[in-house]
């Protein structure tokens, strides 16, 4: 724990000084403890703009790698992740609504009223929390968490054909928008929104501790973790809320990023050798935090083309990891 927090620690600083303008670290130093810079440029980049990245980066892989691990304990499956229940595809149809239907009466009002971005990202928000309260109202009479995780996917899938729908008589600067939104990054949160972001993130953080009893006897077995007084119904939905309502702000905020979820428990697990929800959680944040940050970092490596999305780099460290997964699953899912 104390190593993944020295690198985070030193990825922040280096989210901080390295972008595609070019800012002294000393000028950096300055800035960020509250004096004033000798470049007004300098000040406005680092405040208005490589901080909020900075935050967004390390709150959203958190949230999404906590997701990740609730998923994969309340599924018994090393492969679930915040997208298997269909949330974020939810997320994604929301915002193709406005993006890929402007030209709709409806949309052009919306998008109007309340300008491009917000419009996008108040679909986004409706679609994932529409995709959640379907799956609570089936986790009322879909007993099996199986089959809870398979009407997900059917739910995944149904929303996918209808982005494809949209997509199929979208015009082409809809469909170019949307494709430049699903490709995610964490520059989607401004200075003036991280505030509210933050404090939503971190709710649903802390509501993941307050769940690591429950989750530890999951671990045991179902019939195990009812003798000792577990509410398994109770639980999946609060899990299934929690989830439901990071992912869904996330994905609102910064598009559908993928692979996070789903890799970086293993790697906790992989660090500490336990599955014990006691470390586990906190460290897959710490965790989730830092691949996030290192994902952005190389993003924002100066370059003559720009920013790369972070979809195209998270595979790169996913898949891998994934691979080994598979291969060695007896040995990494569960701890002794």
């Amino acid at each position: 724990m104390s190593s993944l927090a020295v690198v985070a620690i030193i990825l922040a600083g280096m989210l901080l000084a390295v972008g595609t303008v070019d800012v002294p670290f000393e000028e950096v130093i300055k800035i960020v403890f509250g004096k004033s810079s000798s470049n007004k440029v300098w000040e406005f980049i680092i405040i208005e703009s490589r901080i909020p990245l900075l935050a967004t980066a390390a709150l959203s892989g958190a949230a999404l790698a906590v997701c990740g691990l609730l998923l994969q304990t309340l599924f018994g499956n090393p492969l679930a992740d915040p997208s298997i229940l269909g949330v974020s595809t939810g997320a994604g149809l929301g915002a193709g609504c406005v993006m890929l239907s402007m030209g709709t009466v409806i949309s052009s009002w919306f998008g109007s009223m309340v300008g491009g971005f917000v419009a996008t990202l108040i679909g986004a928000f409706i679609g994932a929390m529409t995709v959640m309260l379907l799956l609570l109202l089936f986790s009322s009479f879909v007993k099996s968490s199986t089959m809870l995780l398979i009407v997900g996917v059917l739910i995944g899938y149904v929303a996918s054909s209808a982005i494809s729908l949209l997509n199929f008589f979208a015009t082409e600067e809809g469909v170019h928008s949307y494709v430049i939104w699903g490709l995610g990054n964490f520059s989607g949160v401004t200075l003036s929104q991280l505030p509210l972001y933050s404090w939503i993130v971190a709710l649903g953080l802390v509501a993941s501790l307050l769940m690591i009893k429950p989750l530890n006897a999951l671990l045991l077995g179902r019939r195990y973790a009812e003798n000792l007084g577990v509410n398994l119904n109770a639980t999946r939905n609060a899990l299934l809320t929690i989830t439901g309502v990071l992912t869904a702000i996330v994905t609102s905020f910064c598009g559908p990023i993928g692979f996070i979820g789903l890799v970086v428990p293993h790697i906790s697990r992989l660090l500490l050798h336990t599955s014990d929800h006691y470390r586990l959680i906190p460290a897959t944040m710490l965790t989730g935090a830092v691949v996030a940050m290192l994902c952005t970092l190389l993003s924002v490596l100066p370059m003559t083309n720009g920013a790369i999305p972070i979809n195209a780099i998270t595979p790169i460290i996913g898949v891998p990891v994934i691979i080994y997964v598979i291969v060695r699953r007896n040995k990494i899912f569960y701890f002794n």
